[in-house]
């Protein structure tokens, strides 16, 4: 307890729930916790700066820099990275998890019943994400209220508006079947625009590693003879 009341009078409330907020962006499987995340990186900051202070004769110029460096790193390769990372398998998963859904609605049941076969009979991190929704509903609360907990823990705004979409579907009794075609269909072509987008950053690759690494090798080849006669002399 003293160890999180320190954190709360360090950080600011609003960095606490910035980071809690991130950790729910991970998905069920991570079990991070905010403020030991940042009782861990307030302590690391704190050896860096004086390991620098104390053996190196710079330190007072290295170690806040080091400090500040480690502090915004730290954050990024262990949230937001993989925050980014999980929303794009998210988005692959999305339009598999989709198609099977809009599949299991145009047999003629409804959309919870539905969610439920869908997200059993598939095997991703979403359909674990719509299982965890649907057991919460088993345990009181409302369709809609469900699905929007289930908005905070997805990082990608694409899915998200599918899921805005199933909730309005619900409560207004909208034509759900085709909103999810709409979503599928771009689903699809952001798919495909980012297929196309690497592809075509693969000549430009290619003449990086080209310069970096066979370049240097044919100039080696071609000095070789001058160097040797050079180191003989």
């Amino acid at each position: 307890m003293k160890n999180r009341s320190l954190v709360r009078r360090i950080y600011l409330e609003k960095t606490i729930k910035k980071i809690e907020k991130k950790i729910k962006l991970l998905g069920i499987y991570c079990h991070y916790d905010a403020q030991d995340l940042l009782n861990a990186r307030f302590l690391c900051c704190l050896f860096l700066f004086f390991a620098f202070l104390i053996f190196h004769q710079n330190g007072y110029i290295l170690g806040p820099i080091c400090v500040v460096l480690f502090h915004y790193l730290s954050e990024y390769f262990v949230l937001d990275y993989p925050i980014k990372k999980r929303a794009k398998k998210l988005e692959e998963e999305a339009i598999f998890f989709f198609e099977v859904l809009s599949l299991t609605l145009e047999s003629g049941r409804n959309l919870t019943t539905s969610l439920a076969i869908t997200a059993k009979n598939i095997d991703s991190e979403l359909a674990k994400e719509f299982q965890k929704s649907l057991n919460e509903m088993k345990m009181g609360k409302s369709f809609p209220e469900a699905i929007t907990d289930m908005k905070e823990r997805i990082p990608s705004d694409t899915i998200n508006n599918a899921l805005l979409n199933i909730v309005q579907a619900s409560v207004f009794g909208n034509n759900i079947e085709e909103s999810l075609n709409n979503q599928l269909e771009f689903l699809r072509d952001k798919r495909f625009l980012e297929v196309k987008s690497a592809i075509g950053k693969l000549p430009t690759k290619i003449s990086i590693i080209s310069v970096l690494f066979f370049i240097p090798i044919i100039l080696l080849v071609i000095l070789a003879p001058v160097l040797v006669e050079f180191l003989t002399r």
